[in-house]
C-alpha cells in the first residue's frame, strides 16, 4: 500500500472512529469497522472478476438489472464462476458502493456519488443485513463455506449502540459506509493487505486495556504469516480475514 494510500485508510477510519465515538468500546469497534471493510474488498474483488467475465459484451457488471435482456443468464454464468474461483457471490445491487449509495440518498435523489447521509435518507439497515447473511449463503455446499461460516456474526446492525431507534442506527451505519466508500483499494493495479494496514492501525490508535498489550505486540507480526493457518483463504490464494484476526489477537498473546 502506497504512503498516499496508507493516508486515505487511516483518516477514514479516524473519521468512522468520530461517528462511532461514545457508542461502543474498541474491541466492538474493531469488529463493525472491520467488518465493513471486509464486505468492501468482497465487493471490489466481486466487481473486478464480474467485469472481467462481461469484457467482450463490453458491459459493466453494476449496469446489469432485471430490465436488461438476459440478464438472468449474465448472473448465472458470472455467479458459477465466480463460486468456483472466489468462493463467494454478491449481486450487481448488493456491492458496497451500490448500498453505499442508497444510504446516503434520499428516495427522490438519483447521484453516483455518496453524500453526507442526513435524518431522512434511505433505510438500508435491513437490506444490509441480507447481503451479509447472503454472502454467507451463496457459498453452501462449495469448498469456501467453511470459511465463511459466521463470518460477520459479530456485527449486530439492530444494536442498541448504535442509536436508540431503526432511524438513528441507519444514519450511524450510512455515514460509516460513506467514509469507508472514499478509499479506493486498488485492487487491479496492486497487491493489498487493506485489511492487515486497518488492523494495525485500529489496534494501535484504539487498543482496549484488557490484552492491548498483547495486541501491541502482535501489530509488529505480519498479518498475511498470522493468518495463514487460520485466515479465510479465498481460492484464489487471498488471504483475508477480520474476525479470526481479532479472536486470535483478543485471546492471546501468541500467534
Amino acid at each position: 500500500m502506497s504512503e498516499d494510500q496508507k493516508r486515505v485508510l487511516e483518516q477514514q477510519l479516524w473519521n468512522i472512529a468520530n461517528t462511532l465515538r461514545g457508542k461502543m468500546n474498541a474491541d466492538e469497534f474493531r469488529d463493525y469497522i472491520l467488518g465493513f471493510i471486509f464486505y468492501k474488498y468482497l465487493s471490489e474483488k466481486m466487481e473486478i472478476f464480474a467485469n472481467n467475465i462481461l469484457k467482450q459484451d463490453k458491459i459493466k457488471f453494476r449496469e446489469i438489472n432485471p430490465k436488461m435482456p438476459k440478464a438472468n443468464e449474465y448472473l448465472e454464468v458470472i455467479k458459477e464462476e465466480a463460486l468456483e474461483k472466489l468462493g463467494y457471490f454478491l449481486k450487481p445491487e448488493e456491492l458496497f458502493t451500490e448500498v453505499a449509495k442508497r444510504g446516503s440518498s434520499t428516495s427522490s435523489e438519483t447521484t453516483t456519488t455518496v453524500p453526507e447521509p442526513v435524518e431522512g435518507t434511505n433505510f438500508i439497515l435491513e437490506d444490509l443485513q441480507k447481503i451479509l447473511i447472503n454472502i454467507q449463503l451463496s457459498t453452501m455446499d462449495t469448498a469456501s463455506e467453511e470459511d465463511f461460516d459466521n463470518l460477520f456474526e459479530d456485527m449486530d446492525l439492530n444494536s442498541t449502540k448504535l442509536g436508540k431507534t431503526p432511524e438513528a442506527r441507519n444514519v450511524i451505519i450510512a455515514k460509516v459506509l460513506a467514509h469507508l466508500d472514499k478509499i479506493d483499494f486498488k485492487l487491479e493495479s496492486t497487491e493489498l493487505d487493506v485489511l492487515g494496514d486497518a488492523y494495525e492501525y485500529l489496534i494501535g490508535q484504539f487498543a482496549s486495556g484488557a490484552g492491548s498489550e498483547s495486541l501491541k505486540i502482535n501489530k509488529r507480526t505480519s498479518y498475511r504469516n498470522a493468518l495463514s493457518p487460520l485466515g479465510l483463504a479465498l481460492t484464489d490464494g487471498t488471504i483475508c480475514s477480520c474476525r479470526l484476526r481479532a479472536i486470535q489477537l483478543s485471546n492471546s498473546g501468541e500467534v
